[in-house]
C-alpha cells in the first residue's frame, strides 16, 4: 500500500505531519515520532515578539505591570532566535524526515525575511507562517490586514528558496479569494485552519482565564468544507489542521482534497504510537475500497464537479434546517 503524498514540494512517506507544538523541543521525542510513523515535523512557533526588538521590550515592560504573572508563566516557554536555530540544527542531525520551521506573528514587518534566511541556512525544509491577529481597532480595515499578509508572504517567498506555507484563520470574508492570492504571492501550501485559543471567564476571580483546549473531531467539519472548496481552485498543497483524531478523519480530509493532515491533540492524548493506529486504519480503508495510492481518491469529494458551489453550500444549509425537528 503506497501512502506517499506530495506536500510543499516535498515527498512525504504518508500524510501524517506533527503540527507546530512542543513535541520538537526534545530530539528524543522527535525521533520517537519519526519511528512511530510521522512523515514530517513542524517545530514550535517562533513568535514575532522574539524577532522584533519593540515586541521584546513590550514583553519586558509587562513585567512591571499587572501582567507580570502572565509574563512569568510564559517565560519558561520562550524560544529565542539563536536557541531556535540551534534546535533546528539538532533536529536535522537526528531525524531523516522533513523538519518545518514555524513563524507566528500579527505584524511581522521586516524581521521575518531576514530570519527566514537563517532558518533556510540552518536546514529547514520549509517554513509555515501562522498569522495570529485579533483586530480590535475599528479603524483598521479588513483589506489592510490581508494586504499586509500578502506582502509578508511575497517578501518571504522572494527571499528564500525553501517552500513557504500559510496557516489561515477561517475569519476572513472571502477565504477562497485570499487563498488564491496567497498562492499567487508564492505560497507553496495552505493549512486550514488555525485554532485560536479563546479566553474563558473565571467568575470567582472575575478575570479572563486562559485554557488549553485540545481539538476533537467535531472541529473537522469546517476544515472539510473549505478543503472541498479550495481544492479545485489551488495548485499548491493543502493541509487539514485541527480536528484530526481518527483514521476516518484523515480519510475525510484526503477525500476533500488535503495532501496532509497536521496532528497534535491526538498525540497529546495517546502518545506517538497512535500514528501507527492512524496509518493502519487508512491502509485498511484503502484496501477495502481497492485503492493502492492516495492520489487515486484525493479530492474525490471536492466541489470541482459542482457547477455552482455557492448554491450547493446554501442548499445543504437549507436542507439541514428544514430536516430538523423538535
Amino acid at each position: 500500500m503506497n501512502l506517499a503524498t506530495p506536500y510543499l514540494g516535498l515527498s512525504l512517506r504518508n500524510p501524517f505531519v506533527v503540527g507546530a507544538s512542543p513535541f520538537c523541543d526534545d530530539v528524543s521525542v522527535a525521533r520517537q515520532l519519526q519511528d512511530a510513523g510521522a512523515a514530517a515535523l513542524i517545530m514550535r512557533s517562533l513568535f514575532e515578539e522574539h524577532l522584533d526588538p519593540a515586541g521584546s521590550h513590550a514583553l519586558a515592560r509587562a513585567s512591571t505591570t499587572e501582567g507580570a504573572d502572565e509574563l512569568t508563566a510564559f517565560a519558561p516557554y520562550q524560544v529565542f532566535p539563536a536557541r531556535y536555530l540551534r534546535q533546528l540544527g539538532h533536529l536535522k542531525s537526528t531525524v531523516t524526515i522533513p523538519v518545518i520551521a514555524s513563524l507566528n506573528g500579527r505584524d511581522p514587518g521586516g524581521y521575518w525575511p531576514e530570519f527566514a534566511l537563517q532558518l533556510e541556512g540552518a536546514g529547514a525544509d520549509a517554513i509555515e507562517l501562522n498569522f495570529y491577529r485579533v483586530v480590535t481597532d475599528p479603524a483598521i480595515a479588513a483589506d489592510h490586514i490581508e494586504t499586509e499578509m500578502l506582502r509578508t508572504v511575497g517578501n518571504l517567498t522572494s527571499t528564500v528558496r525553501i517552500p513557504v506555507s500559510v496557516k489561515l484563520s477561517p475569519f476572513h470574508a472571502s477565504v477562497a479569494q485570499l487563498a488564491v492570492a496567497l498562492e499567487l504571492e508564492g505560497a507553496a501550501g495552505i493549512s486550514v485552519f488555525d485554532r485560536f485559543y479563546q479566553p474563558d471567564i473565571n467568575i470567582d476571580d472575575i478575570a479572563a482565564q486562559t485554557q488549553l483546549r485540545l481539538s476533537d473531531s467535531t472541529e473537522l467539519l469546517l476544515r472539510l468544507r473549505w478543503l472541498a472548496i479550495l481544492s479545485p481552485l489551488l495548485s499548491c498543497s493543502l493541509a487539514a489542521t485541527g480536528g484530526v483524531q481518527t483514521s476516518a478523519d484523515t480519510i475525510k480530509a484526503l477525500l476533500t482534497g488535503a495532501h496532509a493532515v497536521e496532528v497534535v491533540s491526538v498525540l497529546i492524548r495517546h502518545g506517538p504510537s497512535v500514528l501507527g493506529t492512524l496509518r493502519q486504519g487508512l491502509e485498511n480503508w484503502m484496501r477495502e475500497h481497492n485503492f493502492s495510492e492516495i492520489d487515486q481518491f484525493r479530492g474525490m469529494l471536492d466541489l470541482a464537479r459542482c457547477p455552482d458551489p455557492e448554491a450547493f453550500e446554501r442548499a445543504n444549509y437549507i436542507r439541514v434546517l428544514h430536516s430538523w425537528k423538535a
